[in-house]
């Protein structure tokens, strides 16, 4: 009995997953940097409590959602996981849209988050896609 308990315990270590092994957490990691660090500490004061705090949610939701996606057991329920983070990193390629369309951020800044909330969302698509074999 107590074999058969410990084999079914090292068959589940087997299949959880190392988020920081991912290329795609990395990028969504250091895309949480760059909102962090280039766009949140310029936006005014009366945009604490809306887009500030909108961009912030769904910048570091994209790479928390991917570690959450990381403890679950199928490749279909991490597969989910990451459809929610895809949707996270649309939150971010539109809360900087606006924030640059009304004049928070300058281009260049906008540009450099967009192509890197680009990149996250293109991973995100691919892997998920490969993880439900298409």
């Amino acid at each position: 009995m107590k074999g058969k308990g410990l084999k079914a315990k090292v068959k589940t270590v087997k299949l959880m997953r190392d988020y920081r092994k991912l290329d795609v957490w990395k990028k969504s990691h250091l895309l949480t940097k760059q909102v962090y660090a280039d766009i949140l500490p310029i936006m005014p004061v009366e945009e604490r409590f809306a887009l500030t705090n909108q961009l912030r949610r769904s910048a570091y939701s994209i790479p928390l959602i991917i570690v959450e996606g990381c403890g679950k057991n199928t490749d279909k329920d991490f597969a989910s996981y990451l459809d929610n983070a895809l949707g996270s990193a649309h939150e971010v390629e539109y809360t900087c849209y606006l924030i640059h369309d009304l004049g928070f951020i300058p281009k260049e800044l906008y540009d450099k988050i967009n192509n890197t909330t680009n990149e996250v969302k293109a991973m995100l698509i691919a892997f998920i896609k490969f993880l439900r074999g298409e």
